[in-house]
């Protein structure tokens, strides 16, 4: 009888296949953990004061939307072609509003500022506010004394406000928040974005460089 001996040849040269054995499905949920963890570690290091909007770099979205000095009329992107502009989205609710408005009316007295104001949901932003016990033109009405009134205690840095009264522009410019800022070309391209109150810093640093370069 020949001796049993060890076969030193790889399963390839033996003739057979090998097996790659899974991992045990016990790891999958850890992996997975793994990995939502990471993605969150990486999400908490950014500012959304910076995450890039989709918007920079195309036509701001058209609207016609009734003027807050006169309601009757309506305003549209198109009537300020030809100009360098900012469209800051601000509500007499906003508290970062409150706090960001003395910049705003320090910003326009600047010659280079041309500030339009988007008032959003004044009243549907309102949690108290109830929709449906209210007409339409009644919640026109009210927005419009609402907005007056918070200007007139603050002071009005705008050129005009528009009403986005059920916030539908507020979605087609991205808004995540109020108080934001858009900075527009004069071909109607929105060319900056500023998320959360315009601080001192942020006018000097990134937004009146911007104006001042596309107004060249």
């Amino acid at each position: 009888m020949r001796p049993l001996t060890a076969d030193h040849r790889s399963p390839s040269e033996r003739g057979e296949r090998s097996v790659l054995r899974p991992p045990s499905s016990v790891f999958w949920p850890l992996i997975g953990f793994l990995v939502l963890a990471g993605l969150l570690a990486v999400g908490l290091t950014l500012n959304p004061r910076e995450l890039p909007s989709p918007l920079v770099g195309r036509p701001a979205p058209a609207f016609a939307l009734p003027r807050l000095d006169a309601p009757e009329r309506n305003f549209s992107p198109a009537e300020m072609r030809g100009k360098v502009w900012l469209l800051n989205v601000w509500a007499s609710w906003c508290v970062a509003c409150r706090q960001e408005h003395p910049m705003l009316v320090e910003m326009a007295r600047n010659e280079a500022i041309t500030l339009v104001g988007l008032n959003y949901k004044e009243m549907r932003g309102d949690v108290e506010f109830d929709r449906d016990r209210i007409s339409p033109d009644a919640e026109k009405s009210l927005a419009v004394e609402r907005a007056r009134a918070w200007l007139a205690r603050y002071g009005n840095p705008y050129a005009l406000s528009a009403l986005d009264l059920d916030g539908r522009v507020g979605i087609d410019y991205g808004v995540y928040g109020v108080p934001e800022t858009f900075v527009i070309d004069r071909q109607g391209t929105i060319r900056g974005k500023h998320i959360g109150p315009v601080t001192p810093e942020a006018f000097s640093g990134k937004i009146l460089p911007l104006v001042t370069e596309l107004s060249k």
